[in-house]
C-alpha cells in the first residue's frame, strides 16, 4: 500500500477488533480483507462487507450505494455461535451460511405483524431488533461464528456485542455487482 500512497494504520488484533466494532456501532460500513482468500459460495468473514444489523437503513444503504443492486435484496447475518438461539430459532452450527431459520419471536417487533403494505413498501416495515437481516417472512440465512473457526472475525463481533449488546452483524461478499470477490488488499481498496 506504500507504493500507492494509501494512508493506513497498523493495529494489533485486539485494537483492530475494537476499532471495527466502534465503526460498526456508528453505522459505518466496513470492508474486511483478512488473511487468506476463502473458497465456496458465501463470504464468511475473510472477504466480507459488514454492517450493523440493528440499523433500519443499512440494508437499503448497502444495496444501493455499495452492492449496486435493488434495495430490497436481503443480507445474511453472522452471529456469535453461543448467542444463535437467542436471535434465531435454531441450535447448532451454521458456519457456511447455508441454513435458513426464523428470527426468534422475542426479537420480532410485535406491531410489525399487524402492519400491511403493498409491494416495495413492505420493506420499510421494521420487523425485528435486527431489521437489516430479517427477511420479509421473518427468516434469515444464518452464519454462526466461533473463536476456533475465525478468531479475528469472531473478535470483531464479540467487541460489537460488548459495545452494543447485539451479537449479530450483516455479512455480504466483498464485491460489487458483476465483479468477483476481492482477492488482494489492492483489489479491496479499489472496490471499496
Amino acid at each position: 500500500m506504500d507504493q500507492e500512497k494509501i494512508p493506513y494504520a497498523c493495529l494489533d488484533d485486539a485494537g483492530l477488533c475494537q476499532q471495527v466494532a466502534q465503526y460498526l456501532a456508528q453505522e459505518k460500513v466496513i470492508g474486511l480483507c483478512l488473511h487468506r482468500m476463502e473458497f465456496g459460495p458465501r463470504a464468511l468473514g475473510a472477504r466480507s462487507i459488514i454492517g450493523d444489523a440493528r440499523s433500519t437503513r443499512m440494508q437499503s444503504l448497502m444495496n444501493r450505494k455499495i452492492k449496486l443492486r435493488e434495495s430490497f435484496r436481503p443480507f445474511a447475518p453472522t452471529v456469535l455461535r453461543e448467542k444463535v438461539g437467542e436471535y434465531f430459532e435454531m441450535e447448532g452450527d451454521s458456519p457456511y451460511m447455508l441454513l435458513v431459520a426464523p428470527v426468534q419471536e422475542k426479537q420480532i417487533n410485535p406491531a410489525s405483524r399487524a402492519m400491511t403494505a403493498e409491494g416495495i413498501a413492505q420493506l420499510k416495515i421494521v420487523r425485528s431488533k435486527i431489521p437489516a437481516v430479517t427477511h420479509i417472512d421473518y427468516s434469515a440465512r444464518v452464519q454462526t461464528i466461533t473463536p476456533e473457526s475465525h478468531p479475528l472475525y469472531y473478535g470483531i463481533i464479540a467487541e460489537f456485542y460488548r459495545a452494543t449488546g447485539c451479537p449479530v452483524i450483516i455479512n455480504t461478499s466483498f464485491n460489487i455487482r458483476g465483479e468477483p470477490i476481492v482477492c488482494t488488499p489492492q483489489d479491496a481498496y479499489r472496490c471499496f
